[in-house]
């Protein structure tokens, strides 16, 4: 009776060891795939920034454009409420010119919802302010200082994804240096990438720059700058200067597999971006799973422990 009495209890105590160790190592297994999936989460793809009405133009401001020299425009050029328009010719529009009329005044209303659609987009990784001598993949980024520059080359490598989409946030200035470089690779198209600037945005002479910035005060692209995008300015003006816009011609994305998930609704307002502020909320339920699982794991490896001390013990 007795040793049948021991050999219940010792099977009890070798079941209780043996069941925190199975489960710690698969708590273990979850929060290292769930860790290890959360970079791979933060880079989802991002569906394209709708233009509207303002797709079809290469320069758009709020109070006119200024130009000097032989600027050449391939696409619309518009400006409203401001209607002044100057320094064409010499420069050259191969397009409509659009001075305050009802077509600026749509333009500048769909610009105004891509802006906020481009400021609100998560989940958001910031990176160094100098974007020069870097290569990204598809996403949306940030830097702490809430402004970025370029110094010599950026590489925007979509990785033989046609749809991978790039926006860069910021909460204030955008500025390239001269001679400064935005390249293209593994499929990436200037009509997938976005630089929503919270105030003003500089191209450095002899420059050439790649996407669609969508600013909210002003745009200055000094001399000799080529860009194959687009220059839309919501509040103030564009300054050009002897520049080329070359404006490629988007083909329409390959639309995402259906999803039940609820839209995310688009901001309304004037928004400011900067700082990582909207990475955390996004990222912050993936960690939390992690770093719970993690905690488990280490809660059932020290009950196995403590089981086995007491075991040895007695």
């Amino acid at each position: 009776m007795l040793q049948q009495r021991v050999a219940s209890v010792t099977e009890r105590v070798v079941a209780a060891a043996r069941l925190p160790k199975w489960l710690a190592r698969v708590a273990l297994v979850l929060a290292i795939g769930v860790l290890a999936l959360q970079p791979l989460i933060a880079n989802a793809a991002q569906p394209p920034v709708d233009l509207g009405t303002a797709a079809s133009f290469a320069v758009l401001a709020g109070q006119g454009v200024t130009n000097t020299g032989p600027t050449e425009v391939n696409g619309d050029l518009g400006t409203s409420p401001n209607p002044a328009v100057t320094g064409f010719p010499p420069g050259k529009v191969n397009g409509a010119i659009h001075k305050a009329d009802a077509v600026a005044l749509q333009a500048q209303s769909d610009l105004t919802t891509a802006y906020n659609d481009a400021a609100g987009r998560t989940p958001v990784t910031t990176i160094a302010t100098e974007l020069g001598g870097q290569t990204l993949q598809p996403g949306v980024y940030n830097s702490a200082s809430g402004t970025f520059q370029i110094t010599g080359t950026l590489t925007l490598d979509a990785q033989g994804d046609p749809n991978g989409i790039f926006i860069f946030q910021m909460a204030a200035t955008l500025i390239t240096a001269s001679s400064s470089k935005v390249s293209l690779l593994g499929g990436a198209s200037a009509c997938s990438v976005f630089w929503q600037v919270g105030s003003s945005a500089t191209l450095g002479t002899n420059s050439t720059f790649t996407g669609n910035i969508l600013a909210l005060t002003s745009i200055q692209v000094q001399t000799g700058v080529t860009v194959d995008g687009r220059a839309l300015a919501r509040n103030a003006s564009v300054t050009l200067d002897n520049d080329t816009f070359k404006q490629s011609t988007c083909a329409a994305p390959t639309p995402p597999p259906p999803t039940t998930s609820p839209p995310t609704p688009i901001p309304t307002g004037g928004v400011a971006t900067g700082g990582g502020s909207t990475a955390p909320a996004q990222d912050m339920p993936v960690l939390a799973v992690g770093v719970t699982l993690l905690v488990a794991a280490g809660a059932a490896f020290a009950v196995r422990r403590r089981i086995m001390r007491k075991d040895a013990s007695s």
